[in-house]
């Protein structure tokens, strides 16, 4: 009996995955996640038209016609890329901690025996396999509608994997980010929304060192190593002129992902939740 009374609490890593095995269902079962559902359908749509053009009248362009992984690599780096990883790190990074605020059920998570910080670290687990679950089989089914486009037959297995471990970095590293500005700051989710589509593409188009600051710049040091040769991944390191390598790219994620989780962790740790009346 005393024994069980002073028992020590649990670690970081259990307590966290206790967290997570609880937050996940709630998250794939969220209105958020019919929201992520129909953001992750557009792409599909998209090919579907693309691909139902293609079958009537064949897409070309200039005379010459369009192959499938040209078109697949666009729609990864324009929607994918610049969209859809964005958004659902805003609108599930934002709200691991101001979500259980606004319903005031922080409190109760924190009377628990487990490290405080292990609150988030689990909501962020549950947040990484909820979107990877959704957005996934997207790419998978964009891939199987376009790479047949033009009698293409270079759609190559290992492109793909590439690319969804592309966009598996770029919800990790951007969810890492959001996490820090729900767990710190009021009103995350519009000043989430301003960074992601107002001030970091900004800062990629001022020439100097502000660009390094921004997730974007490192993934797009990824994408022409994710992308299938005849991709154009050209047209992109052309409109990027300076572009960082693969290498810099992946140390630069890891600083950022590990950085800004243990930053959020730490304000979850030490902040006093006032919870308004």
């Amino acid at each position: 009996m005393n024994n069980d009374r002073h028992a020590t609490p649990p670690g970081m890593l259990p307590s966290a995955l206790r967290v997570f095995d609880i937050s996940l269902g709630e998250m794939l079962w969220s209105r958020r996640t019919i929201f992520m559902a129909l953001v992750v359908g557009l792409p599909v749509v998209l090919a579907m038209i693309v691909r139902t053009l293609d079958l009537a009248h064949g897409l070309r362009v200039n005379s010459a016609a369009v192959n499938g992984p040209a078109i697949f690599g666009l729609i990864i780096w324009g929607l994918f890329i610049r969209f859809i990883v964005p958004v659902l790190g805003v609108f599930y990074g934002t709200a691991l901690i101001a979500d259980e605020v606004e319903d005031k059920t922080i409190t109760y998570l924190f009377t628990r025996p487990i490290p405080r910080g292990a609150v988030l670290m689990g909501k962020y687990l549950a947040y990484l396999a909820c979107t990877v679950f959704v957005v996934l089989p997207s790419v998978m089914l964009v891939w199987l509608l376009i790479i047949p486009i033009g009698g293409s037959l270079g759609g190559n297995f290992i492109d793909v994997v590439k690319d969804l471990g592309l966009i598996a970095i770029g919800l990790a590293v951007y969810g890492a980010v959001f996490a820090l500005v729900g767990a710190a700051l009021k009103r995350p989710l519009l000043i989430g929304l301003l960074w992601a589509f107002g001030l970091e593409p900004a800062l990629l188009l001022i020439p100097g060192y502000l660009k390094h600051l921004t997730v974007a710049y490192y993934l797009q040091g990824l994408v022409p190593q994710a992308m299938p040769s005849d991709s154009p991944a050209s047209l992109v390191m052309a409109i990027f002129r300076e572009i960082p390598t693969l290498s810099e790219s992946l140390i630069a994620l890891t600083i950022m992902e590990v950085g800004f989780l243990w930053l959020a962790s730490r304000v979850v740790a030490g902040r006093e939740y006032v919870l308004e009346q």
